[in-house]
């Protein structure tokens, strides 16, 4: 089974977490653009999560095999194609679970869907690792957009209880992250959240968090009014994440309590252009992107894979029961979702670009 993101710059991902590869297709990329494959392979170390003891003990090698679209270091204007081998899986650990549904995965509602035909061994399909090829392409999109002067960044906001400093949502400037483990502005954050990640590991728990991006060097003037604004195209693409469950963009929900003459944008000239004097849009007004940084921050749902004993159902002998989960997880996702977040706004703004004409 294959799924497919994008308009003009299409993403098409293959196969699953215990499949024999997982594979990648790019279409739309512009032709002759130098593509740094190092960069790319250090891109893709940081979503492996490293070896700290909140992080899964399953490790892959996660080197894209290229297959078509790269000529030495440049883009050809063929469809770019790539593979990762899935080496090292466990799937022996899922066998009790082809008929007990892990609570708040995906194990129930694609039994219900594909009539329980569908092996979800390491989640199938609905894994954290099908975020694999997303940065893999993200990544491509990441260094084209660079070439044009845009940038993607993105924090670690909160994990469980802990806050990091937010991004100035008005300068252009790029934040210069703590020289730490964890993508934070303030490394006693960090410490704090490394500190809740551990105790939720020791106690077979896990914790949940919130990521902050910013993207800067959009013009004004990309996205459109009603359906296709650029909240709702970035929005569409970080719901491809796995594990993502809300969104907000400036000052997002924040609002509610606001009034107009708080959070209104009030327009000023700086360096001889329109500017405003800050940013509760979060860099996007009707729909339209407007010079701005744009800013905007996920909330990212602790990992149900938890070692405490739950309940569950056994869905061949219609029997509640009790589910002790098995196997190697997180106990907090965050720390690799946030190049998952830089990868897939990067190509959702490359795409949107692309609609403009400006790729």
């Amino acid at each position: 089974m294959s799924f497919t993101l994008g308009e003009n710059i299409r993403i098409t991902v293959a196969g699953a977490s215990h499949s024999e590869s997982i594979d990648v297709t790019v279409e739309g990329l512009p032709e002759g653009e130098k593509i740094d494959i190092d960069a790319i392979n250090r891109f893709l170390k940081r979503r492996q999560g490293g070896n700290a003891r909140y992080t899964t003990a399953r490790k892959e090698t996660d080197e894209p095999q290229i297959l078509q679209g790269l000529d030495g270091e440049n883009l050809t204007g063929e469809p770019l194609v790539a593979k990762f081998v899935n080496a090292n899986t466990r799937s022996g650990d899922y066998r009790k679970m082809r008929t007990i549904p892990r609570p708040s995965h995906a194990d129930y509602v694609a039994y219900v869907k594909y009539g329980g035909k569908m092996d979800m061994a390491g989640g199938g399909f609905f894994s954290g690792r099908m975020t694999l090829p997303m940065c893999f392409a993200g990544a491509v999109c990441m260094q084209i957009l660079e070439h044009r002067g845009i940038k993607v960044q993105a924090h670690i906001l909160s994990a469980g209880d802990v806050r990091d400093e937010a991004f100035d949502p008005v300068s252009d400037d790029m934040a210069s992250l703590a020289d730490h483990t964890l993508p934070v502005l303030s490394q006693d954050a960090g410490d704090k959240m490394i500190a809740v990640m551990e105790a939720a590991s020791r106690e077979g728990d896990s914790v949940g968090g919130c990521i902050e991006c910013k993207i800067t060097g959009i013009p004004a003037g990309v996205g459109d009014p009603i359906y296709d604004s650029a909240e709702s195209v970035i929005s569409y693409g970080m719901f491809g994440i796995p594990a993502i469950k809300g969104i907000e963009f400036g000052e997002g929900f924040g609002v509610c309590s606001d009034y107009g003459s708080k959070s209104n944008d009030g327009f000023c000239i700086r360096d001889g252009k329109v500017s405003c004097i800050t940013n509760n849009s979060g860099g996007i007004q009707g729909g339209i992107t407007n010079g701005m940084p744009v800013i905007f921050r996920v909330a990212v749902k602790p990992t149900p894979s938890i070692y405490k004993p739950q309940r569950s159902v056994d869905l061949e002998k219609m029997e509640e029961c009790e589910l002790q989960i098995e196997g190697r997880h997180d106990a907090c996702i965050v720390p690799r979702v946030v190049p998952c977040v830089e990868a897939m706004a990067a190509l959702m703004i490359a795409d949107l670009m692309s609609s403009e004409g400006m790729m």
